[in-house]
């Protein structure tokens, strides 16, 4: 497997693989309805463009035998889609496809996240995960994240709420006493 940074060639396979992980990961939960709204305009060509030309935004696929099982999404500064700090970094998606969970797929996107917050030296990494995807939370409190906030995220006209988590990158462990 590899990781790949996105460029604007790419929008058709990111478009694809956003709207199929999205709907894989959320439709079973949500009306049609919103969840057709939400495909439509989240992952339109102009809105994707938009993001894929932002200098503080980068997408990464993750790709197995030339096809995108994968994909990341970060962003930084006033790219932010809430907190615009400039110390910090945003996940602002992982998703894979359902045939590759628990293959370490979202663990290796993550660990490039984490690498990237690391060299645009930030203090910490944040992100929004929906209140009612357990995978998801335990995943992130499982690489140490905390809950600090929540928000809403419209989803059509569902207003749902997402736990912000954050991870700070600069902690100072606790040196063992080797007496």
């Amino acid at each position: 497997m590899k990781i790949r940074k996105v460029n604007i060639k790419d929008i058709e396979k990111l478009k694809e693989i956003g709207k199929l992980t999205f709907a894989e990961t959320f439709s079973s939960e949500n009306s049609e309805d919103n969840m057709r709204e939400y495909l439509e305009n989240g992952f339109s060509t102009e809105k994707l463009t938009t993001e894929l030309t932002d200098q503080n935004a980068e997408f990464y696929f993750a790709e197995l035998d030339e096809k995108t099982i994968g994909y990341l999404k970060i962003n930084i500064g006033q790219s932010q889609t809430e907190i615009k700090d400039k110390n910090a970094l945003e996940i602002e998606r992982i998703y894979v496809l359902k045939e590759f969970h628990g293959k370490k797929v979202g663990q290796i996107l993550y660990d490039k996240a984490i690498e990237l917050a690391k060299e645009k030296n930030v203090e910490y990494v944040w992100l929004g995960v929906w209140e009612q995807n357990p995978r998801a939370i335990r995943f992130y409190e499982k690489n140490g994240f905390v809950a600090f906030d929540k928000h809403v995220f419209k989803l059509g006209n569902d207003e749902q709420t997402d736990i912000m988590m954050k991870l700070n990158l600069n902690e100072k462990k606790p040196v063992a006493n080797n007496v």
